[in-house]
């Protein structure tokens, strides 16, 4: 720095110091010369390699700090590229502007802004750990049905383990008179109206279930339920019912009698 500054070859070794780390990050940097040319070939290999480490260094630095932020919040990261995909899905079918916006207000309630693989997750776990995760996330159906609170705990775990979540949106048809009924729901949170052929509304909201009635007789839906808020349910399909009820058969009777009181309300209508 003598020849470009020369009255730096009086000053303290402080300033000295200084003044070469300003020059050397000035060529790290701003990946350029820096305040002065070099001069003499030394100083113009000095300068190139200071340059060629900078741009690597400032390279590295990006991508870790990229990679950083990214990983900060990598589900809500996740959320966004899925979405991005279910956006382009759309624009591509040309989808009604109602129908996009129905679509958009189900991802915003069922993922919430975060998207996890959870069937991954959990199936690497073992099984205690999975049951223990599984009644944590359950527990408030778990409290709020009179059916699983009155249970033995090994039957409460047997069904949790196989419940699905679904999420419903105001209006939905969630089960359809006439249809072949493969699975019964637990409601979790929400409220939905039970429809059958006398138009008689009956509603059924936090705690209760519904469907399983054709589950027993194998027989087809029996009246409509709709949802009137967005309901979040947990299905069980009817392989998993019929496998759980082989294990505790008092659970089966005590399904059946709730679905032989259903069936008796319905027929009076």
């Amino acid at each position: 720095p003598s020849a470009a500054v020369p009255h730096l070859q009086n000053d303290s070794w402080g300033k000295q110091y200084s003044h070469a780390l300003f020059k050397a990050m000035s060529h790290m940097l701003c990946i350029g010369y820096g305040q002065q040319a070099p001069e003499g070939m030394t100083d113009v290999w000095l300068t190139m390699l200071s340059m060629i480490v900078g741009a690597t260094c400032y390279a590295m630095f990006i991508g870790h700090a990229t990679a950083l932020i990214q990983s900060l919040d990598s589900s809500r990261r996740q959320y966004q590229e899925k979405y991005k995909q279910v956006e382009q899905y759309m624009s591509f079918h040309k989808l009604p502007g109602d129908t996009r916006q129905r679509i958009h207000e189900y991802y915003e309630h069922r993922y919430q802004g975060k998207m996890f693989d959870e069937e991954n997750i959990l199936g690497e776990l073992s099984e205690p750990l999975k049951e223990e995760i599984i009644n944590f996330n359950c527990r408030n159906l778990v409290a709020n049905m009179p059916l699983f609170a009155n249970a033995d705990p090994n039957f409460v775990t047997a069904m949790l383990t196989k419940l699905r979540f679904e999420v419903f949106q105001p209006g939905d048809f969630i089960i359809r008179e006439g249809t072949v009924g493969k699975k019964m729901y637990f409601i979790q949170h929400g409220v939905v109206s039970i429809l059958t052929k006398g138009n008689k509304e009956t509603k059924l909201s936090d705690g209760s279930y519904f469907g399983e009635i054709c589950l027993l007789t194998r027989g087809r839906r029996t009246a409509s339920v709709r949802a009137d808020t967005y309901c979040r349910l947990y299905s069980l399909a009817v392989d998993n019912f019929n496998e759980v009820l082989e294990e505790y058969p008092m659970m089966r009777r005590a399904f059946e009698t709730v679905a032989m009181d259903r069936l008796d309300r319905i027929g009076e209508e």
